[in-house]
C-alpha cells in the first residue's frame, strides 16, 4: 500500500489570544477529514499576552500539537523558518492564525499537491476582505516592484500561505541567511511550483500585527536580498549628475565667453547645482550603507531565534 505523506500545520503567533481556540477548533475539524497523518506545529513569536498559556495547555490535551516558545519576539518570518526547521513531516502547510487564510481550503490544496505532483502549493489571493485601499494598493504595488527589481520572478499577490514538500523544506534548510524573505526564498529554490487561487477572508478577531513601519521593514529586506538593481540605478544617477554637471560647466563657460549668459550673478544655478550634486551623494550613500547594514547582520552570524521552550517534541525541554 502507498504510504500517506505525513502533513505538518506552521502557525505563527504573536499576541494571537483572541483567536487561537477558534483557529484550533476549525483546524482541527478540517485535519480529521483528509486521510493524511497531521499535526499542528505553534511557534509562539514571544507573545506578552495569553497566547503561551493558551498553547501550553492545548499541547497538554493533544499530543498531535507542538508548541515552540521563542525568547523574545524576533518576527514573523523567523517564526515560520523555526516552524520548517523543526517540521519533520512530509509536507507543510504555512498558515497565520488569524484565519484570514481558511484552514478549510487545506484538502483542496492537498489535492492540488496529488494531483500536479508539485513540490510548492503557492496560495494566490483573488480578494482581500476587510483591508483598506491603502494596504490592498500597496501590496499591489509591492510584489510588483519586486517582480521588476528582482532577478527571480515571484507570483503576484502571495504571501506565506502555501504547501511545501520535503525536498523544498530540505532545501531550505540550507539557507543560512538570517534577514528571510520567506516566499522569495521558495522561489528561488525553484522545483514544480503551482498555483491555488482563493478568496482571502477577514481577521476573525484582533488586529493586524504588521504595522506600516514592519511593512517597510518586510520590503525593504526583500529588495535588499534579492535584487542588485537599487545599486545600478544609484550608479545610473552618479553618472547622470555627471553629465549634467559638465553641461552646465560647459554651458557657463560659453555663456560667460558668448555674453547669453550671466553666470557669475546666477546664485540660483550654484544653488541647484550643488543641492542636485549633494542629492545624488546622499542617495547614493544611502543605498550603500543599506546593503552594508544587511552584510553587517549576515556576519555576526547570530541565530534567527532562541527556543526558550518546545512542547511535544522528541527532544523538547517540557
Amino acid at each position: 500500500m502507498k504510504r500517506m505523506k505525513k502533513l505538518a500545520v506552521i502557525i505563527p503567533c504573536y499576541n494571537e489570544e483572541q483567536v487561537i481556540d477558534e483557529a484550533y477548533r476549525r483546524i482541527k475539524i478540517v485535519l480529521a477529514s483528509v486521510p493524511n497523518p497531521s499535526e499542528i506545529i505553534y511557534v509562539n513569536d514571544g507573545s506578552r499576552d495569553r497566547t503561551r498559556p493558551m498553547l501550553n495547555e492545548l499541547a497538554a490535551r493533544d499530543a498531535d500539537v507542538k508548541v515552540i516558545h521563542f525568547s523574545r519576539n524576533f518576527g514573523h518570518q523567523s517564526a515560520v523558518t523555526a516552524g520548517i526547521h523543526h517540521c519533520d513531516a512530509d509536507l507543510a502547510i504555512i498558515l497565520d492564525a488569524d484565519m484570514q487564510d481558511p484552514p478549510e481550503l487545506i484538502p483542496e490544496i492537498l489535492a492540488r499537491q496529488e494531483e500536479t505532483g508539485a513540490n510548492v502549493v503557492y496560495c494566490v489571493r483573488r480578494s482581500r476582505v476587510g483591508e483598506s485601499r491603502f494596504k490592498l494598493f500597496s501590496a499591489k504595488l509591492f510584489y510588483r516592484t519586486m517582480n521588476a527589481m528582482s532577478e527571480v520572478e515571484f507570483p503576484l499577490d502571495t504571501g506565506d500561505f502555501r504547501l511545501i514538500d520535503r525536498k523544498v523544506m530540505n532545501e531550505f534548510n540550507r539557507l543560512k541567511e538570517k534577514g528571510k524573505y520567506i516566499r522569495g526564498l521558495i522561489s528561488w529554490i525553484g522545483f514544480n511550483q503551482v498555483p491555488f487561487f482563493y478568496e482571502r477572508e477577514a481577521r476573525i478577531a484582533g488586529k493586524t500585527k504588521y504595522s506600516l513601519s514592519k511593512m517597510l521593514q518586510f520590503a525593504s529586506t526583500a529588495l535588499l536580498y534579492f535584487s542588485k538593481k537599487p545599486l545600478k540605478m544609484v550608479t545610473g544617477l552618479g553618472f547622470l549628475a555627471v553629465i549634467i554637471g559638465i553641461i552646465l560647466a560647459v554651458w557657463f563657460t560659453l555663456g560667460k565667453w558668448y555674453g547669453f549668459s550671466n553666470a557669475e550673478s546666477g546664485w540660483t544655478s550654484i544653488i541647484f547645482t550643488i543641492i542636485f550634486f549633494g542629492g545624488v551623494q546622499l542617495i547614493t550613500i544611502g543605498v550603500l550603507g543599506q546593503y552594508i547594514s544587511v552584510l553587517f547582520d549576515e556576519i555576526k552570524a547570530r541565530p534567527e531565534y532562541i527556543v526558550d521552550e518546545a512542547r511535544n517534541f522528541c527532544n523538547d525541554n517540557n
